[in-house]
């Protein structure tokens, strides 16, 4: 059975859109993650701040490697975030995946997201519904 490690490394490998975002693992172990990411120029809305779908697709990915590593094929189920500050070009963003349950069926995960200032921008929670399938 591949570790935590190697089931991340092959969803990040076929997982263009983190890839994109331009996602970097610093940390996983079983429903664990932590990721960063820095954001681009082009992740701004109209009003010049940073669009909600960057910190919301940066805690998803997190909850997706958290949720997924212990090679137990899972999805989303219900996903919720809060935005707490505002996030700027140039920022360097970590999500950081913590388990708050691992049931047969479902899970459910806190997602913190913090600035380079270590300032809390965002919290994400997701339920991930487990559906048996394997990579291998």
């Amino acid at each position: 059975m591949p570790s935590a490690k190697e089931v991340v490394d092959h969803m990040m490998k076929h997982d263009l859109f983190s890839q994109w975002l331009g996602i970097q693992v610093i940390d996983i172990k079983e429903g664990y993650s932590k990721i960063n990411m820095t954001v681009r120029p082009e992740m701004i809305n109209g009003f010049g701040i940073v669009h909600g779908g960057v910190a919301f697709s940066l805690g998803d990915s997190a909850f997706a490697f958290a949720c997924n590593n212990r090679n137990n094929l899972s999805v989303a189920l219900d996903t919720s975030i809060n935005f707490l500050k505002p996030v700027h070009v140039g920022d360097v963003l970590t999500a950081e995946a913590k388990e708050l349950h691992n049931g047969r069926s479902t899970g459910l995960y806190h997602i913190q997201i913090y600035n380079q200032k270590d300032h809390l921008v965002a919290q994400f929670k997701g339920t991930c519904y487990r559906t048996g399938k394997t990579l291998a």
